[in-house]
Order: structure tokens, then C-alpha cells, then sequence
């Protein structure tokens, strides 16, 4: 069985291919500056990268060009498109609707519902969604939701401390986010250290961010909330922020509730505290040069990190493992030795050496350090053909 698996941006498609049987990543490609009259594509297939610039109007058309790709009959991995049994979406927040689904009308309507909480995301898929069932309609469409992996969350983690009508008329609670990342940590965890009975604390840190305490292969607490704009400062959203701040803001500049938080969600989070980008590598290097604004933004983010390490490791009871993923987690040594700093008297001891040479999976702890910690790079892509494959074979 081959998967097609989407990971779409507001104006890009990538996408990876499997072969089920064994879980071979097949091909991988994608598509720049979806819109544009030029848009750069590529393509790589047994090590072999094909690029080539196409007019691309819409996510639709970049995935019959990624299929056109696929099945090239010089370069291609398959005989045609029937061979791609679903595609299957790194879906953001559908409401109602969470775990694994075939996408129909009713599951893009609940979509809808959640797309003023992930504005950035849900819109866009809602999009390519219903261009690819209306065009591809002989391929089925699932959609992985990323709140799935913290259904198992109590419901004391999940509630805020709001009037109850506003949590069960309009679903206002701790949903989670990044759920295929904090899985695939979660399974691939228990089998380097050969044991499925694991306190671990999954650290994603990248453009977005979020730990999540996993008990047992499942999650029982992460810092996302409602929207994906929560709980770590982003590399340009906001994070955790007072809800009662917004009047004040609104008043002394005379935007509106949309501005506001158009501000937040676009130019807030690392960006907004540095004044110049959300980018750690860039905000290392300012800080290195004396830039205090990036200095700051740099300590905000470990002080919070390690905030919520300390709150995830008590609602544990202790640790097991600690793991670091993620664009920033697996590249940034300087962080992860700020995040576990100082961390001694709680059995969390980095080797230095092992910490910066680091590349790829590999352990980080010193040898008497009595919480495992590992950079394991994340495969989302994978989890979300592994679901999407288990949702067919159960129908």
C-alpha cells in the first residue's frame, strides 16, 4: 500500500511517499510560491533530485504535479496515480472532529468551525481539501488531526477556569497540538531505551513549540491550549499571554480585536521580543554581537521551556527521558544546555561533549545522570502514513 502524505504551507506543498509493507520512504518533493506564474518544484528519488519551474495556481494543481512527477516514466517510482492508495493530511484542528478522518463535508465544516483558533493553518487545508476531493476524487482524502494524540489528556489538564458553558457549547479547552511529533517521539523513545513504561517529556521546539509529558506511551499533559498560538513563545507567536491585556492595547492604539491579534499571532513571539526576527540562529548571532533585544528573546524562550519542564515533571512524579526534536531542538546545543542547566539535583546531567557533537539521533546524558536524554529528529510524515494506512485497513 503507498501513501502520499501532504504537509501544506500557505503557499507551499511537500509531500513524502511510502511504501507501507515496510514503512520505505519512496520519494519526497515539493512545490514553492504556490500562485506564482513561476514556481520551483523538485523531486528526489533513490538520492536522485529532479527540479523544474511550472506555473502552479493552487494546491490542487501541486499535487497532480507531484503526482505527474511521481509517475515520470524516466525518473518516477510509480506506473500511475492508482497506485497511491490515500493521501493522507497533517490536519491542525478539527473541533468536534479529532483522531483519524476520512475528510467529507461534515469534517470540513467542523474545520471551519476552528478557523479563527489555528487561522494560519485550517483555512488553507479547508482549501486544498475541497480543490483535491472535487479534482482527485478517486483518491480518498484522511486527515490526521494533531489534537488526536492528546485525547488521553485528564480533564483536569484540559479545562480552564472558565464558566463551564463555554467549555461545553463552544468547546473552549485545552486542546494540544503537535500530536504526530510528541507520537512518533513517544514510540521511537521506547525503543532505544527498550521499555514502553516511560516518564518522558517530548521537547518539539521549532518555528512552533511545545512539550508534552507522556506517560506510557500516551500523553497526559502538553503546553499547547485552545489555539496553536499557546503556551511556548513561537518564533512569531505570541505563546501564553493575559487575555485581560488586549483592552489596553486596543484602547491606547486604536486597533481593532482582529489587529490585535493579528499582531500577535504574526508579529509577536520571538520576533516581537527581539524586534528583528524569530529565527534563533539569527537571534544567536545578534545576542553574540551584544544585541540585547535578542538576548532577551533567547532567555525568554529557555526560561519558559523550563518552566513548563518543571510543571510536566511534577505532574509526572519524576523522569525517564528527556528528548529533544524539533528544527531547533535537534540543531540548537546552546539551548538544550540552558534548558537542563543546573538540572543535576533532579537527575538531569548533560554531557557537554556528547551535547555538541551531536548529529542526528544520539544520546546527549552524562554517564551518572539518571534521566535519559536523546536528540531524536521527528518523523510527523511517517506517523501520519501509519494512521492514515490503519484507517483503511479498519474499513
Amino acid at each position: 500500500m503507498k501513501i502520499l502524505v501532504a504537509n501544506l504551507g500557505s503557499t507551499s506543498f511537500k509531500y513524502r511517499l511510502f511504501e507501507m509493507a515496510d514503512e520505505r520512504q519512496l520519494a519526497r518533493g515539493g512545490v514553492e510560491r504556490i500562485g506564482d506564474a513561476t514556481c520551483p518544484c523538485f523531486v528526489e528519488i533513490g538520492g536522485q533530485r529532479q527540479e523544474q519551474v511550472a506555473a502552479v495556481p493552487d494546491h490542487a494543481v501541486a499535487v497532480q504535479q507531484c503526482l505527474t512527477q511521481l509517475t515520470d516514466p524516466r525518473h518516477g517510482c510509480l506506473a500511475n496515480a492508482s497506485e497511491v492508495r490515500a493521501i493522507g493530511f497533517k490536519a491542525v484542528h478539527g473541533g468536534r472532529y479529532s483522531g483519524v478522518q476520512r475528510v467529507t463535508e461534515d469534517v470540513l465544516a467542523a474545520m471551519e468551525e476552528m478557523a479563527a483558533v489555528a487561522p494560519v493553518h485550517n483555512p488553507m487545508y479547508i482549501r486544498a481539501m475541497r480543490q483535491l476531493s472535487q479534482q482527485l476524487p478517486e483518491i480518498p482524502l484522511i486527515a490526521a488531526f494533531e489534537t488526536g494524540f492528546h485525547e488521553t489528556v485528564p480533564e483536569r489538564w484540559r479545562h480552564y477556569a472558565i464558566p463551564s458553558a463555554w467549555a461545553e457549547v463552544y468547546q473552549i479547552k485545552r486542546w494540544g497540538f503537535h500530536g504526530a511529533s510528541h507520537r512518533y517521539i513517544a514510540l521511537r523513545t521506547a525503543e532505544l531505551l527498550g521499555r514502553r513504561d516511560l516518564r518522558l517529556i517530548s521537547c518539539h521546539l521549532g518555528g512552533s513549540s511545545s512539550l508534552c509529558a507522556i506517560r506510557d506511551g500516551r500523553s497526559v499533559a502538553t503546553s499547547m491550549g485552545m489555539s496553536p498560538q499557546s503556551g511556548l513563545p513561537h518564533n512569531n507567536r505570541v505563546g501564553d499571554f493575559d487575555p485581560f491585556a488586549l483592552p489596553v492595547v486596543m484602547r491606547a492604539t486604536g486597533k481593532s480585536l482582529d489587529q490585535v491579534l493579528c499582531d500577535l499571532a504574526e508579529q509577536g513571539g520571538l520576533r516581537g521580543v527581539s524586534g528583528m526576527s524569530g529565527d534563533l540562529r539569527d537571534l544567536a548571532q545578534a545576542a553574540a554581537q551584544g544585541n540585547q533585544r535578542a538576548r532577551l528573546a533567547l532567555d525568554l524562550f529557555c526560561t519558559e521551556i523550563r518552566r513548563w519542564l518543571g510543571g510536566l515533571l511534577v505532574e509526572l512524579g519524576g523522569l525517564d527521558a528527556l528528548v529533544f526534536t524539533g528544527g531547533i531542538g535537534e540543531n540548537a546545543t546552546d539551548l538544550r544546555a540552558a534548558v537542563c542547566a543546573d538540572l543535576q539535583q533532579l537527575g538531569i546531567r548533560l554531557d557537554s561533549a556528547a551535547n555538541a557533537d551531536a548529529r542526528g539521533e544520539a544520546p546527549l546524558h552524562a554517564a551518572d545522570s539518571r534521566v535519559a536524554i536523546w536528540c531524536v529528529p521527528t518523523n510527523e510524515e511517517l506517523i501520519v502514513a501509519r494512521q492514515t494506512r490503519d484507517l483503511l485497513e479498519s474499513t
